[in-house]
């Protein structure tokens, strides 16, 4: 049973990603300090929130060096939503700096759509190699959010989403791997995500 630390800095559905982690034989911890990450097998990084909250959260608490260290590390590695976007360097939500792992940017989604961006949507997963994306391609994912991800490297990009423009919705690169939907709230095939990132932890 691989102990993977579910990151709880004020800005993530823990609760749920958590459950989801159980439901596939992994023992979540919520990691508050540099131990829990350090001691982890596995890291989920969650978000529901804003840029520039989270970040200072997350400074607040001392978890960005145990993050930038973990992913150092070659231990796989899960971003969600908010936990994609943090990634990069920066954002249009706000003015802190991201975690900067990616080079890139996050930008709004256009004004003449209807924000947030909430409900079912197709992606479109390429390139995968045999990653935790190995799933139905074109199937259904839960969103919720304003802005996306634009990556300075396209070869991260590993999943596509239309909403009024083409936009990159999962990344994947050696043991990074991140979405902007929410794979707990996306039925079987999203918990699918939870239980293939189990899996390659147990390899």
């Amino acid at each position: 049973m691989p102990n993977i630390a579910v990151v709880n800095y004020g800005g993530g559905n823990t609760r749920s990603v958590t459950l989801a982690l159980e439901r596939f034989g992994a023992t979540p911890i919520l990691a508050t300090n540099q131990t829990h990450i350090e001691n982890a097998d596995g890291l989920v990084f969650p978000g529901q929130g804003a840029n520039d909250p989270s970040m200072r959260n997350l400074r607040k608490s001392k978890l960005v060096e145990p993050i930038l260290r973990f992913v150092e590390t070659g231990k796989p590695f899960l971003g969600v939503c908010l936990g994609l976007q943090l990634l990069f360097e920066n954002s249009e939500e706000g003015t802190e700096p991201g975690l900067g792992i990616f080079k890139g940017t996050v930008k709004k989604l256009p004004n003449n759509l209807k924000i947030p961006h909430m409900g079912w949507n197709m992606v479109n997963f390429e390139k995968t190699n045999k990653s935790i994306f190995e799933l139905p391609n074109n199937d259904y994912f839960y969103f919720v959010h304003s802005y996306y991800v634009a990556p300075s490297d396209n070869s991260l990009i590993c999943g596509k989403t239309e909403y009024g423009l083409e936009f990159c919705s999962a990344v994947a690169y050696k043991n990074i791997f991140a979405v902007q939907f929410h794979p707990e709230r996306s039925g079987e095939v999203g918990l699918q995500i939870y239980k293939n990132f189990v899996s390659i932890i147990n390899r």
